[in-house]
């Protein structure tokens, strides 16, 4: 009986333990001894190495320096950090990883995996294509600008909560989401740097993991009226001298069943905020003439975009998600692909815009 009463005592024991996450080893979470990672810099080393920088100590009132090692695995890259800086620095709090463009063209299957297993790495975390030394502008702006790295973090998360179609935001979840999907191809946005600026230069497409190409210019514009939810804060036409602003934007795709062809059916409602070209927009006639002018160089920008893709072999508007029906088998990644490729796309737009004027003159008029 004593026997048995022993053993009761000892499992209650035991299982009081793993319910309340006791563990032989303890790990070290004293605040005073520990620093949070913010960002990573990723770039191709020696020897088929992976550069690593990072800044420490972030978000503390020291001097901030740069710190940079050259491993075989990320998670290596994590513990020979602590090597190099008195506090443990932690992955928890990562919120930015910025990838070089020639390591992303070489592929990155093997770094994704391996951030999205590590338990402590949130998959909010924002990914961005760099082009340019990361480091070099790192160190000229360390004494410019307060907490550089989560200044620029604070630029990503401003962009993603307002959503207006500006720039690209895409996070770890987002991207593995697209990776591991037969009809889309993965984004990330890209940024150049140099030792004075960290500007926004367009959307990265990638074939599976591996970056193909970068939509710049209009071809980066048009993608983002397709992308952001249907809205656009601002599109130029600098082939025309306008502006559009506050663009909704409603789309409809018609394949056919043999995915020989489609038919784009674009209606864009907006407003011309700026115009410095030769019409008189006061003129109705001459508006109207400027209206189809937007529309025809819209339909030939959105046709070359699209034909682009085919050529890429991309598909970063998931396209291949429409050619989905009822009670009907979908075709394999591959045969989309390879249909997407030699598919025969029409573009049709239906433009509403008004001008600033004419709708201040309405408000006026009416009583």
């Amino acid at each position: 009986m004593r026997t048995f009463r022993w053993i009761s005592i000892c499992c209650i024991w035991i299982l009081t333990l793993l319910t309340t996450g006791c563990s032989t080893f303890v790990e070290n979470n004293k605040i005073e001894e520990i620093a949070p990672v913010v960002f990573w810099s990723l770039r191709q080393g020696e020897n088929g190495k992976v550069k690593i920088s990072t800044l420490a100590p972030p978000l503390i009132n020291e001097k901030k320096r740069l710190l940079s090692l050259q491993v075989d695995l990320l998670k290596l890259g994590s513990k020979d950090f602590n090597f190099k800086y008195y506090r443990e620095l932690k992955n928890a709090q990562i919120r930015l990883l910025m990838i070089d463009e020639g390591l992303a063209k070489q592929g990155i299957h093997s770094l994704i995996n391996t951030l999205s297993l590590d338990p402590e790495i949130s998959s909010r975390l924002y990914l961005v294509v760099t082009k340019g030394n990361v480091e070099d502008y790192i160190n000229s702006q360390l004494e410019k600008q307060e907490d550089l790295d989560f200044f620029i973090y604070l630029l990503f998360k401003h962009y993603e909560a307002n959503n207006e179609g500006v720039i690209t935001v895409v996070n770890l979840h987002e991207f593995i989401k697209k990776l591991y999907s037969p009809y889309a191809s993965p984004i990330m946005p890209v940024f150049k740097v140099s030792k004075e600026d960290f500007t926004y230069e367009g959307t990265a497409f990638f074939q599976r993991d591996r970056l193909i190409t970068i939509a710049k210019a209009m071809d980066e514009q048009v993608f983002q009226l397709f992308n952001h939810h249907h809205y656009a804060k601002l599109l130029s036409i600098p082939e025309l001298s306008v502006g559009i602003g506050h663009i909704r934007l409603k789309q409809n795709w018609s394949i056919q069943p043999d995915r020989t062809s489609t038919k784009l059916t674009v209606d864009l409602h907006g407003s011309i905020e700026e115009y410095r070209g030769d019409k008189d927009i006061m003129n109705p006639e001459e508006e109207v003439q400027l209206n189809r002018e937007i529309q025809t160089r819209l339909e030939i920008q959105t046709k070359e975009l699209l034909t682009n893709m085919q050529r890429w072999k991309v598909d970063p508007l998931q396209v291949g998600n429409r050619t989905l029906r009822p009670f009907a088998r979908p075709v394999s990644e591959q045969q989309w692909f390879n249909d997407w490729e030699h598919m025969k796309i029409d573009v049709s737009y239906r433009i509403h815009l008004h001008t600033l004027i004419s709708l201040k003159t309405s408000s006026l008029m009416s009583p």
